[in-house]
């Protein structure tokens, strides 16, 4: 029971130091000198996908926003993926507006990773930028993203860095400190030791010969983002992280959404760790093991959080039959709580300073850290738990094509 609580214990704070480091590290190799988007002496065609489905409520925003995109020559490529609401009337005044527009209309619903091949298969740019149908790219974001391509051959992927939108309500808030504190760090973490877990499916741009040498995205998966990022650096393409490259999303503002996110996510992770397991016993995507090795461990970690408070249930209900070496009496944190408590302050404080250079007054959200632990750890810790027999159970892939909902988020005006 000692070794449980040790590992329960200095797992979270053993990987909140590595993110801090490494977060830091990034930027003052990467990003603290760098003010401006690198010149390049010529600009690729960029052709950017929207693949959407019953987005008539944001899809305007988004395509109006990315005309404005501040980059040479690039093209937009609306997918509708069977929309049963207006979308489809939105996409053709819009298309009448914009010359830069073309419109793909797919019959029925197929999933975004679907419609994400149509929209590669009418392409004409020697990259694809992938955005969502609502979020809103600025207007330098592949200013900064398509360099990354001309310095190596070898880049297959650029991932871009979310901001959140919609700042009202508690989840809204949480998850704005969540997108510092964790994404942003462990991408830039990641990104250090030379390979990262998932591209941010939001908004990443893709050197479209290496997706056509994987066979594009996989409709047959619940997170298609994490089953290409997998693919690509399997196969010794490089992905990497430009924190300068922003997108403000809509984040869910119900623990409903919330809840059917994190499933999704955790899913996917599952996914990709069971289907190229096999892949590393291989010595040549050693990069990777990291990466693979810190998944694992995050789930033994969840499970072993669901003993002890199996145990903690037990010793409550039923003290007799529990064995005094097993028995929890009581979950309230003591000094441990302490350290972890402050250490998630820093982590917050950290993440926060990194991402404040691109957001003006984060630091205010720092108040919202105190629900954090109970919300993002609960929420992803249950959601892993649920998820990994799932996959399991179906051979680690999912019982059918992903095909999408769109989330009930509230509308900006």
């Amino acid at each position: 029971m000692q070794i449980l609580s040790h590992f329960i214990f200095f797992y979270p704070l053993f990987m909140a130091v590595f993110w801090m480091i490494g977060a830091i590290l990034f930027y003052f190799r990467r990003e603290r000198n760098v003010l401006h988007p690198p010149v390049l002496e010529e600009y690729p065609l960029v052709s950017i996908l929207v693949p959407c489905h019953n987005e008539e409520e944001s899809i305007a925003r988004t395509i109006l926003h990315l005309a404005r995109v501040r980059y040479p020559d690039f093209e937009i490529i609306a997918i509708d993926d069977g929309s049963d609401d207006n979308t489809a009337m939105v996409l053709g005044r819009l298309q009448e507006t914009i010359p830069r527009l073309r419109v793909i209309t797919l019959d029925s619903n197929c999933g975004k990773a679907m419609a994400l091949r149509a929209g590669a298969m009418a392409s004409r740019g020697e990259f694809l930028m992938c955005v969502d149908a609502d979020a809103l790219l600025t207007e330098d974001a592949l200013l900064w993203m398509i360099p990354h391509f001309s310095q190596s051959g070898r880049v297959g992927a650029v991932t871009g860095n979310p901001r959140v939108l919609n700042k009202r309500g508690l989840l809204a808030r949480i998850q704005i400190g969540e997108f510092a504190s964790i994404i942003g760090m462990v991408k830039r973490s990641q990104r250090d030791i030379g390979r990262i877990f998932t591209v941010s499916g939001v908004h990443v741009c893709f050197r479209k010969r290496a997706l056509h040498e994987l066979g594009y995205w996989s409709p047959e998966t619940a997170t298609e983002d994490i089953d290409i990022s997998w693919r690509l650096q399997i196969n010794y393409w490089d992905v990497r992280y430009e924190p300068r490259a922003l997108s403000w999303i809509l984040v869910p503002e119900t623990l409903r959404e919330l809840w059917r996110q994190r499933l999704r996510w955790a899913r996917g992770g599952a996914e990709a760790a069971l289907k190229y397991a096999s892949h590393m016993r291989n010595w040549t995507v050693r990069r990777m093991w990291p990466v693979y090795l810190e998944y694992w461990v995050s789930v033994i970690w969840c499970y072993a959080m669901l003993i002890t408070l199996v145990l903690f249930f037990l010793t409550w209900l039923i003290p007799q039959h529990v064995p005094p070496s097993l028995a929890i009496s009581s979950m309230v944190p003591q000094w441990t709580g302490v350290v972890l408590a402050l250490t998630c302050l820093l982590q917050f404080a950290v993440g926060l300073f990194l991402d404040s250079h691109y957001e003006k007054r984060l630091f205010m959200n720092l108040y919202w850290a105190i629900w954090y632990p109970m919300v993002y750890w609960g929420l992803s810790c249950l959601a892993t738990i649920v998820a990994v027999p799932q996959i399991i159970r179906h051979g680690g892939q999912s019982a059918r094509y992903a095909r999408w909902k769109s989330p009930e988020r509230r509308a900006l005006s």
